[in-house]
C-alpha cells in the first residue's frame, strides 16, 4: 500500500474546532464595536441637536445598523460552511475507521515524537497487542535490534521529505517471536507545511520471506539429502581458489566419491530403497565432517583416529559426493581423509532389513598456482575417479597432469566417433567360420573397423569409448545393415546348402535396451534376410550378471528365428548348468584356451570337458583362435565342428571374400585360405 498523502480526519477536526472558535471571537468583537459605536452616535449629550445632524446620525445608524446585519449573516455563512466540513470530515472519518478496521494491513498513525496516535485492529491480529499495550509502548520499542537504525532513519527521511521508502524490518510478537514487516512512511503536513506525524502502512511479509528462503535453500541444495549442490559447492571452492591466489600457504584438495556398482543397488533393491541408502551414505559423510577442526591440525578422538578436517559435503547428483578439504599441511592430508571415508563406508548398511556392503572410488585434485576457475578443479578430481574406477575400484587416485591429457584425449575421441558416424566411416570387416569336418566355409563374424583418412583404427582402440559413451548403438545398427544385405547378396553370388551365417556381436549397451529384439527384427525385416543365417553372440559375462533378465530378453531374439551364441565362454561364470536354460545353439571357446592346447596337457583336458558338456546340452561348439593346423586336427579329433582364426584369414572387407569364396568352392580352405589373407592388412 503507498503511502497516505492526505491529512488524518481526526487532525483536521481539531483545525475547524480552532477555526470555529475564532469565527465567534471576531462575530462578538465586531458586533460590539458596531453596536458601541451606534449608541455613541445616539446620545445627544455628545453632538449639537441641529437638522443636518439628526440627518447625519440617521444615516451613520443605518449603516453601522446595516454592517451589523451583514457581518451576522457572514459569520452565520461561515458556521454553515464550518458545519459543512464538519459533517464531511465525519464522514471521511468514518470511511476511514472502515477501512483500517477492516484492513489485512497494520495501519499507524505516530506524531512527531514517536507517540502512536492510532493503531487499527490488525496490529492485534498480527502481533498479538492490544491497544493498551500499545498505546503504553513507544513506536520502536518492538522492532529489532540490528534493524532499529534503519528504521529511524527511514522515518526522520520520511518527516523531511514527506515521502517514506519501502522498508524491510523485524517487529517482535508478542510470544516473542519476530515477524518481518515490508513498511511505507508518508508524513502528515500542517498548513504551513510542517510535519506534524506519520500514516505507516505495514504489511506482515514473514510467510512470504520463509518462502523466499526456502526457494533459495533449494536452488542451492540436494533436495534428497540437503547437502550443497553442484552450484553452491562450486561457489565455494571458487572462493577458496581465490583465497589461495592472495595466501600462498593456504591449501586445499577437492575429492570425488562415486559409489561403485551404485546402479546395481539401485535395480535391485529399487530406486526408493536406492534413495534411502544414499541418505544414509550422506548422513555418515557429515557425521565425518568436524567443522571446529582442520586436517593441518588433527586433533585424536577416543579411537585414536584424527577427525576428518574442515570443508564442505555437497552431492552434485546421481551416486556421486564431492568434499572441499580446506587448511591442508600436507597432500597426504587429503589422502588419508579419502581412506578414512573408505573405511567408514565400508561399514555395512541396513536398508530393509538387509546388510548392504559398498565400496567407493575416489578421484583427489589439489590447489595449484595455474588452477582458475572451480570447474576445471572439480573436473579434475572427476578424471581421478574414473582412473580410481579404470584402475580396479575401491580406490583412491590423485590427479596428475597425464590424466588430463588422457582425458582430453577421450573427449577428442568421443568427438571423432561422431563425426565419423556422421560421414559412415565405419566398415563392416568378415573373418570367415569354417567347418572342422570339411574345411568349407558355412559363415562369417562381422567385425567394426574405423577407416580413418589417416588409415584403419582397430576396435580395441575405440570400442570401449563408443559402447561407455553409448555411440556403439549407432554404429552397429548401422553395421548390422549393411552385413544384411552383403550376406543376401553372398547367398545370391555363391549358394550354398546350408547357406552362410552371419555371427554378429551384442555389446554389452546394445543388450541392455528394452528394444533390442524389435530394433534387430526391423533390420531384418527390412533388408530381406532370413533370421535363422543370423547368429546373435553374446558374452557369458553379459548373460550371467543378471540370469533372469538375460533368460527373458534371449526369449525375445529367440522368437525373432534368430540364433544365439555364449562368447568368450570360459572367461566368466563357466556355468554349463546355468546355461541350459538360456535357448542358445552354441559355445565360442575363448582363445585364450585354444592358443596354448598344442603345448599344455591341462588345457586340452579343459577344452575336451567343454565340447563334451557343450554336445551333452545339445549345443554345438565354435573354436576361436585358431592359429596352426596342429591345433585345427586337435580340434577335429574332440569333435568340435567349427573353427575360425588366422589360420583360416585375418578380418577383411568384403571384396577380399569375394575372392576367398571363389577359391573355396574349388579348392577348400585348409592352409590356402590362411597363406592368401596372411597377405592382407587386417
Amino acid at each position: 500500500m503507498s503511502g497516505i498523502k492526505t491529512t488524518i480526519p481526526v487532525v483536521e477536526m481539531r483545525q475547524v474546532e480552532g477555526r470555529e472558535w475564532w469565527l465567534w471571537i471576531a462575530a462578538v468583537a465586531v458586533t460590539l464595536v458596531l453596536t458601541f459605536g451606534i449608541l455613541s452616535l445616539a446620545v445627544p449629550v455628545l453632538h449639537s441637536p441641529d437638522e443636518t445632524y439628526s440627518l447625519n446620525l440617521k444615516e451613520w445608524v443605518r449603516g453601522l445598523a446595516a454592517l451589523v446585519l451583514l457581518f451576522d449573516i457572514y459569520t452565520l455563512y461561515q458556521q454553515q460552511q464550518l458545519h459543512r466540513i464538519r459533517r464531511q470530515l465525519a464522514e471521511r472519518e468514518q470511511i476511514f475507521h472502515l477501512i483500517t478496521e477492516n484492513a489485512a494491513d497494520m495501519i499507524a498513525v505516530i506524531d512527531r515524537d514517536g507517540k502512536r496516535i492510532y493503531n487499527s485492529p490488525a496490529y492485534q491480529k498480527i502481533l498479538g497487542y492490544g491497544p493498551e499495550e500499545l498505546a503504553a509502548t513507544s513506536s520502536m520499542d518492538q522492532i529489532h535490534p540490528d534493524d532499529l537504525a534503519r528504521v529511524m532513519e527511514a522515518s526522520a527521511k520520511a518527516n523531511s521529505t514527506g515521502r517514506g521508502e519501502r522498508l524491510e524490518y523485524r517487529i517482535r510478537h508478542k510470544d516473542g517471536s519476530w515477524r518481518v514487516l515490508e513498511s511505507t512512511a508518508s508524513a502528515i503536513r500542517s498548513s504551513e507545511g510542517d510535519a506534524n506525524g506519520l500514516v505507516i502502512v505495514n504489511r506482515d511479509i514473514t510467510e512470504r520471506k520463509r518462502a523466499e528462503e526456502k526457494l533459495a535453500h533449494q536452488s542451492f541444495h540436494d533436495g534428497l539429502t540437503g547437502l550443497p549442490n553442484r552450484a553452491l559447492f562450486l561457489d565455494r571452492l571458487q572462493r577458496s581458489i581465490t583465497h589461495s591466489r592472495r595466501h600462498k600457504d593456504f591449501k586445499f584438495a577437492v575429492l570425488f566419491i562415486d559409489i561403485d556398482e551404485f546402479k546395481v543397488f539401485n535395480d535391485s533393491l529399487g530406486h526408493a530403497a536406492g534413495d534411502t541408502l544414499l541418505v544414509q551414505i550422506a548422513q555418515r559423510l557429515s557425521a565425518s565432517l568436524r567443522g571446529v577442526d582442520t586436517v593441518s591440525r588433527p586433533r585424536q578422538s577416543g579411537d585414536g583416529n584424527s577427525y576428518i578436517g574442515e570443508g564442505t559435503l555437497a552431492r552434485p547428483g546421481g551416486d556421486e559426493f564431492t568434499l572441499l578439504v580446506e587448511e591442508l599441511h600436507d597432500p597426504s592430508d587429503a589422502i588419508r581423509v579419502a581412506e578414512r571415508i573408505q573405511r567408514r563406508l565400508a561399514v555395512p548398511f541396513d536398508s530393509n532389513n538387509q546388510q548392504i556392503v559398498l565400496s567407493v572410488s575416489i578421484g583427489i585434485a589439489f590447489s595449484s598456482a595455474g588452477a582458475v576457475e572451480a570447474q576445471d578443479v572439480l573436473r579434475d578430481a572427476e578424471i581421478a575417479m574414473y582412473r580410481a574406477k579404470s584402475t580396479g575400484k575401491a580406490r583412491c587416485e590423485v590427479f596428475d597432469h597425464a590424466m588430463h591429457a588422457g582425458a582430453i584425449k577421450r573427449l577428442q575421441l568421443e568427438t571423432d566417433l561422431r563425426t565419423a558416424l556422421e560421414l559412415k566411416q565405419f566398415r563392416v570387416y568378415y573373418q570367415p567360420i569354417v567347418s572342422l569336418r570339411n574345411d568349407q566355409i558355412v559363415g562369417f563374424e562381422t567385425l567394426s573397423r574405423w577407416q580413418r583418412p589417416e588409415g584403419l583404427v582397430m576396435p580395441g582402440e575405440f570400442i570401449a569409448v563408443a559402447d561407455e559413451t553409448g555411440i556403439i548403438l549407432s554404429i552397429n545398427q548401422q553395421l548390422l545393415y549393411e552385413a544384411c544385405r552383403q550376406l543376401r547378396s553372398w547367398h545370391a553370388i555363391f549358394p550354398s546348402d546350408p547357406a552362410f551365417t552371419l555371427s554378429v556381436n551384442i555389446t554389452p549397451k546394445q543388450f541392455a535396451q528394452p528394444d533390442l529384439a524389435s530394433q534387430i527384427g526391423k533390420t531384418l525385416q527390412e533388408t530381406g534376410l532370413d533370421p535363422r543365417n543370423v547368429n546373435l553372440e553374446i558374452t557369458e559375462t553379459i548373460a550371467m550378471a543378471d540370469a533372469d533378465r538375460s533368460a527373458l530378453v534371449l526369449s525375445e531374439l529367440k522368437a525373432l528365428g534368430v540364433r544365439l551364441d555364449i562368447d568368450d565362454f570360459g572367461t566368466g561364470y563357466s556355468s554349463l548348468s546355468r546355461l541350459q536354460h538360456f535357448p542358445v545353439d552354441r559355445l565360442k571357446i575363448d582363445r585364450s584356451f585354444i592358443s596354448c592346447m598344442d603345448t599344455d596337457a591341462d588345457t586340452r583336458e579343459i577344452i575336451r570337458i567343454i565340447i563334451m558338456l557343450a554336445h551333452g546340452l545339445g549345443l554345438k561348439v565354435v573354436a576361436e583362435g585358431v592359429e596352426t593346423q596342429v591345433q585345427a586336427d586337435m580340434l577335429k579329433d574332440l569333435d568340435c565342428e567349427l573353427a575360425q582364426g588366422y589360420l583360416y584369414s585375418r578380418p577383411v572387407p568384403s571384396e577380399e571374400i569375394d575372392q576367398l569364396l571363389s577359391k573355396n568352392r574349388t579348392t577348400g580352405v585348409s592352409g590356402r585360405l590362411g597363406k592368401a589373407a596372411s597377405s592382407t592388412s587386417g
